[in-house]
C-alpha cells in the first residue's frame, strides 16, 4: 500500500470540483461523502459538512482505498 500522509490542499478546491460518492445513497445514512479530484492527488470531505475539513491523499493511495473496498477487503 502507497504511504499515506494527509494534508491540506495547496489552494482552495473549487466547490465545481466536488462530486457526492455513489455509495453515499440519497437517504441519510451517515456516511456521506464528497470527493475532488486534484491533479495527483484527491480531497475527501464530509458531504454534510461542505465547510469542514478535508483531506488530501495521493491518488495512488486513494485508487487503492476504492480497489480495496470494491473487492470486499476493508468490509
Amino acid at each position: 500500500m502507497p504511504d499515506v500522509h494527509t494534508h491540506a490542499a495547496a489552494r482552495p478546491v473549487q466547490e465545481h470540483a466536488w462530486f457526492k460518492s455513489s455509495y453515499s445513497g440519497e437517504n441519510g445514512g451517515g456516511g456521506c461523502v464528497s470527493v475532488a479530484p486534484l491533479t495527483d492527488q484527491v480531497a475527501v470531505r464530509d458531504s454534510k459538512q461542505r465547510n469542514g475539513p478535508t483531506f488530501v491523499v495521493p491518488a495512488t493511495a486513494w485508487t487503492a482505498f476504492v480497489g480495496g473496498v470494491q473487492a470486499g477487503h476493508l468490509g
